[in-house]
């Protein structure tokens, strides 16, 4: 039986309208689930529905087979509303193995769903992971509903038609149970289905036995009785502003925001990186658009992927270099000779776990501190922070505007789960975008007291405190560049005292000088006493929190901080507003020191270095208790 039959005969069971869904996809790190977690989101976000999601993975290229740290999982949220998160708690689980329940279980709340492949609980499987009985056998699992499905099987069965051996049909089993959930909640097929076979376009064979397993599931769910039900979600149509969506993650929308900065400054675009975990996608992507005049170089390590693109700017592009917090530490130097050099640059930290190698593949927000100071003397930059995986392609194009205009390094500081995650995502038209041309230096910009005149390459904007962009070889602007402290305006070497500290100030005021927007409170009532500070991706979590909490009929405010340096003219006053300020870091307090530092308010400071995003009801029950306690 097609699909198309199926779908006319779908009448003949439950069909049942919700209005969101957490799904989790879990296995081993080579059963696919994040391939299969990115389909499903893709044709969920083909449909209109508003969603979030969350890679988690393992470090290792393969983890150990059958092991609770060889888990790997795929979590989508979909809703017909706007949403905020991943979500706190899947409705439905689809585990691959018995490392995948047990890891995943304590989770899951009571009465939802689990999708079992009953073919790898065996007594070596179980054993591995330390269940002493099957618990598909025993009463563990009553709190739940759950389905027990030869998944294996049933894809090799379905492709015994092809020349594959059985581990080789049995790897399409992701495929065959991407296709069972696509059927259980009314998703497309034809984009999966023409997906499979551009990505095996030189394996045909493979490519169609994908498909075979892919339709086998969906008509599986049809045809069972064990499906009884199926579920609609309905388009997110009222929760979206009118014009083009696409599903984007963070690191893809900051590559194209790097690509539309290239275009708007009317600058080639120069990427040096080396390869690491999470940021290497972005060069990977950026790889790929040549026809926009980038030129993508992977470096042999760290300190020649920031000097190049260091280089690149003093020649006249737009340099990038991109990486995470290990990464960060070896650029230390070189980014201290772009402040001395006071040349436009932008470095991209996509920070993760630490310290040292930490956790590659988990998020955190432990290198604020490291953005702001890691580097020998008085070195300011400014900082970006965008707050989801959309709003990458904003902080991109705001993070080059500065370097730009102000002639300085730039931090633009993500993370994992903004670089991993997705959601929906407005594509810009053209002339929303802002203008970044700049004029380069084309001759003598100085009068000497004899009357003739010549160039000084720190002779200053006085609005903006940025020196003369002078691309090397035009007659005229030859000047001394190097870490060693020049001298204002001339650019000669100067080791006098006062001139140094006349330096340190001007850099240091250039960077406070940076114009960035005012903080903006969202308080309905007018009349809370306690506000929720939040930066980077902890927006969404905070954002659902506080949502909780005024669904309950509390009365607190909200605001979220996207430039951390210079920060926003007005924190100071909005911080001292309010009774109680409370700050949820996924690190122990980075930027809360920093505002009781420089605001002196006492900030409540709500940490977390798990790994894994905050949880929105986490968050909720702290904002209930900070009401509570100035009242």
């Amino acid at each position: 039986m097609t699909i198309e039959a199926n779908q006319a005969s779908r009448d003949d069971k439950d069909v049942r309208r919700l209005d969101r869904v957490i799904i989790r996809f879990a296995g081993d790190s080579g059963d696919g689930m994040q391939l299969t977690g990115d389909r499903f989101t893709s044709e969920t976000a083909s449909l209109g529905n508003d969603l979030s999601t969350l890679p988690n993975f393992p470090a290792e290229i393969r983890a150990p087979a059958g092991t609770l740290p060889g888990v790997s999982s795929f979590q989508v949220h979909f809703a017909d509303h706007d949403i905020l998160t991943p979500g706190d708690a899947p409705d439905v689980l689809v585990a691959m193995n018995p490392a995948a329940l047990k890891a995943n279980l304590s989770d899951l709340p009571r009465g939802a769903e689990i999708i079992v492949n009953t073919d790898e609980f065996t007594s070596r499987a179980l054993t591995k992971v330390g269940y002493a009985g099957n618990p598909l056998e025993d009463d563990s699992l009553d709190a739940y509903s759950v389905h027990r499905v030869p998944l294996t099987t049933l894809t090799v069965e379905a492709l015994k038609a092809y020349e594959l051996t059985r581990k080789e049909a049995g790897r399409s089993k992701n495929m065959f149970a991407l296709g069972l959930l696509s059927w259980m909640y009314h998703r497309p097929t034809e984009n999966t289905e023409a997906f499979l076979r551009a990505k095996f376009a030189r394996r045909p064979d493979i490519a169609e036995a994908n498909i075979t397993a892919f339709r086998a599931g969906w008509n599986f769910g049809e045809t069972t009785e064990d499906f009884a039900v199926s579920y609609e979600v309905a388009p997110a149509v009222s929760a979206f502003p009118a014009g083009t969506y696409r599903n984007i993650s963070g690191n893809l929308a900051l590559a194209y925001g790097l690509v539309a900065a290239g275009q708007q400054a009317d600058l080639p675009l120069f990427l040096g990186s080396y390869p690491i975990t999470p940021a290497s996608d972005v060069l990977h992507e950026l790889s790929k658009h040549k026809n926009f005049g980038v030129r993508s170089f992977q470096a042999e390590d760290e300190i020649a992927a920031i000097g190049a693109a260091l280089g690149a700017s003093f020649g006249g592009s737009l340099g990038v270099t991109t990486t995470s917090g290990p990464g960060v530490a070896l650029k230390s130097e070189t980014i201290g000779l772009a402040v001395s050099l006071e040349l436009p640059l932008l470095i991209v930290a996509i920070q993760r776990g630490g310290p040292s190698t930490g956790l590659p593949t988990k998020t955190e927000q432990a290198d604020l501190l490291q953005a702001m100071y890691g580097r020998n003397g008085e070195a300011p930059v400014p900082i970006v922070a965008p707050a989801t995986p959309g709003e990458c392609f904003g902080a991109a194009i705001e993070a080059a505007r500065i370097a730009l205009a102000y002639r300085t390094p730039v931090f633009l500081l993500s993370d994992g789960y903004l670089a991993n995650g997705s959601e929906p995502w407005r594509v810009p038209e053209p002339a929303e975008l802002p203008d970044l041309r700049v004029q380069f230096a084309t001759g003598p910009n100085h009068t000497l007291p004899d009357g003739s005149e010549t160039f000084w390459p720190y002779k200053r904007d006085e609005t903006t405190l940025a020196r003369p962009w002078a691309v090397p070889g035009t007659p005229g602007l030859e000047h001394r560049i190097g870490g060693i402290e020049k001298q204002d305006g001339t650019g000669n070497i100067s080791y006098d005292p006062a001139n140094h500290e006349h330096m340190v100030r001007t850099r240091q005021a250039k960077v406070d000088g940076v114009e960035v927007p005012d903080v903006v409170v969202d308080d309905p009532s007018g009349e809370a006493r306690v506000l929720v500070l939040g930066w980077g991706s902890t927006y969404g979590p905070i954002t659902a929190g506080v949502r909780r909490v005024r669904k309950a009929g509390g009365k607190i405010a909200q605001t979220h901080v996207r430039n951390l340096n210079p920060l926003p003219s007005n924190l100071g006053e909005v911080l001292r507003s309010y009774d109680r300020v409370v700050l949820p870091e996924m690190n122990l307090g980075q930027l809360s020191a920093l505002l009781r530092a420089r605001y002196l308010v006492d900030i409540q400071s709500l940490t977390q270095v798990t790994g894994l995003p905050f949880k929105a009801e986490q968050l909720a029950t702290a904002f209930k208790e900070a009401l509570d306690d100035v009242h």
